[in-house]
């Protein structure tokens, strides 16, 4: 299986012309939801088919609703496992949350932070691990309320992580939105999550709702503070493959690629301060 490295790209259907029919050397790997991929044919196939012989893939899905009261799709993760082997992909990441209710609610809901949950999702995250034989890579969410919480966030995510096995995707555009909505430290956070079972990091901008409210969009360029918090989650756990998010407002290419390089120019500030032992000094 292909494995990623470096910094990645979010890939959308509206970026294939311009990333083809060679994808640029910045770019290291893509990142797609397998939902909006497994049923494509014509010429989306084929582009799609293109960029997966010149860069891994990995996979970030919107609708496995792990925390959802409804009975998991079954169907759609045996058919989830059939796409990771016809693309030779490594990792089945999803969002911590849910996003079904007896019906689809066309929005990622917060599951309840309590000890109860945890078993329930659990449970759930061991049966989908079974069928994909492969770590669930699962993704810390924003959220705008907190449903009956019992655990802080951190515990909640640190207590499912602990009880399946599962790997964490790191959306540090995530931890900050939380962080002032919810009025936490977001280095302590980032801080406190296990650096072994980091496998990969989101970067991406927001909206600013208010000064006390911040709205997950990845519909703006990455501000300073969420670069700062990427820095200290390297000097922290060590470089992570770290991917661009860009889901509307999408920009040239150009301006794209502008932010893939700054991860990689940090990436690289910290690899070679690892080689002569100065990674203090960052």
């Amino acid at each position: 299986m292909k494995h990623i490295e470096g910094a990645g790209l979010g890939l959308r259907r509206e970026m294939l012309d311009q990333l083809l029919p060679e994808v640029p050397s910045q770019v290291d790997f893509l990142e797609v939801a397998p939902e909006n991929w497994i049923p494509i044919g014509g010429r989306f196939k084929q582009q799609f088919q293109q960029c997966a012989s010149q860069r891994p893939i990995t996979t970030h899905g919107l609708s496995l609703s792990i925390g959802s009261p409804d009975p998991l799709d079954i169907d759609f993760v045996k058919s989830i496992k059939e796409f990771l082997h016809t693309y030779d992909i490594s990792l089945y990441s999803e969002h911590l949350s849910y996003c079904s209710l007896e019906g689809h609610l066309y929005d990622l809901m917060p599951i309840p932070f309590t000890d109860d949950a945890v078993n329930y999702v659990a449970e759930r995250i061991k049966v989908v691990q079974d069928i994909i034989e492969r770590p669930l890579v699962l993704e810390n969410v924003s959220y705008y309320l907190a449903p009956e919480p019992r655990l802080s966030e951190l515990e909640f995510i640190n207590a499912v992580i602990a009880e399946t096995g599962c790997q964490l995707l790191l959306d540090v555009n995530n931890v900050y939105v939380n962080s002032i909505n919810h009025c936490y430290d977001p280095y302590q956070f980032i801080e406190a999550l296990p650096s072994e079972k980091i496998v990969y990091g989101h970067i991406a901008g927001h909206y600013d709702e208010a000064d006390d409210l911040k709205v997950d969009t990845h519909g703006a360029d990455v501000i300073e503070p969420v670069w700062e918090l990427l820095h200290f989650a390297y000097k922290t756990h060590g470089v992570f493959p770290t991917l661009l998010e860009r889901d509307f407002n999408i920009p040239p290419l150009s301006q794209l690629l502008s932010e893939v390089n700054r991860i990689k120019l940090l990436q690289e500030r910290f690899v070679k301060a690892k080689m002569t032992n100065e990674v203090d000094l960052l």
